[in-house]
């Protein structure tokens, strides 16, 4: 039996997914990427979820592109390339628009893709040994499907010096620059990352989607359509028994009902 691409434990109400081909530093591979969106659909699908943590096995996040499945693909059809594209744009629209919230645990190196994992995360925490980069432009390539994660996260100043010089930067910039969140020892930061999740138990599963939903929809939109958009989106929350539960629980002075029951 083959060893699984993307290693998954569960701990209470929060599971941690491990990219595990530690021996090419956790690069993307279209396997791994297969493995990571079974794995985001199941988690999507289990309601005793709270969040979900993204983290690499062995020494490192993940190094992006798997190069010599990349090296492979520049002697393909345009067609070709498209379509493994395109399978990539996928992971990340599922990753920004999943129900649950995100932390990326960072250990080691997080380069190309693999910082572009990170941004596109609610939340990143950087041990003290990680190195991040977008380091596409730097082997002739283009960070095109991160980065407009980067520019969510770094805003588009810093974000084009990124982009353009292909810089490795350690984990105590990242903070500075927005990249990351939170600094912490190599040996803690799926354990942050758990704790952060379990910060969120005050606020109801149905809210928290519909904000990732929210934040996800609404960059782009002009104002009006914008505002027409979230309108619709706060009137059927409001139909929500978690809506009308946490409301009630105001009016009555009491802890709301919705499980897991808030510490």
């Amino acid at each position: 039996m083959s060893k699984p691409l993307v290693e998954i434990a569960t701990h209470g109400d929060a599971r941690v997914l491990t990219l595990a081909r530690p021996e090419v530093k956790n690069a993307l591979s279209a396997e791994l990427v297969d493995a990571l969106l079974v794995a985001l659909d199941a988690a999507a699908a289990d309601t005793a979820l709270r969040g979900l943590v993204l983290t690499g096995a062995g020494a490192d996040f993940c190094a992006g592109a798997d190069l010599k499945a990349l090296q492979q693909l520049a002697t393909r059809t345009l067609d070709e390339n498209r379509a493994d594209s395109r399978h990539l744009a996928r992971l990340f629209a599922r990753l920004h628009r999943h129900p649950l919230p995100i932390v990326a645990a960072v250990r080691g190196h997080a380069l190309a893709g693999g910082s572009g994992l990170a941004c596109v995360c609610d939340r990143v925490i950087a041990a003290d040994d990680a190195k991040f980069g977008f380091t596409e432009a730097r082997i002739g390539f283009v960070a095109a499907i991160v980065a407009r994660f980067v520019v969510d996260r770094a805003g588009p100043r810093a974000a084009r010096e990124l982009l353009l010089t292909g810089r490795r930067f350690d984990a105590a910039e990242a903070i500075a620059l927005g990249i990351a969140d939170e600094l912490a020892p190599a040996n803690t930061v799926v354990e942050r990352a758990i704790g952060w999740l379990a910060s969120l138990r005050k606020s109801a599963r149905s809210s928290i989607a519909a904000t990732r939903l929210l934040l996800a929809e609404l960059q782009g939109r002009e104002l009006d359509a914008a505002l027409d958009w979230a309108a619709e989106l706060n009137a059927r929350t409001r139909a929500t028994e978690e809506c009308r539960e946490g409301v009630a629980s105001v009016l009555e002075k009491r802890a709301p009902r919705w499980w897991p029951a808030a510490p």
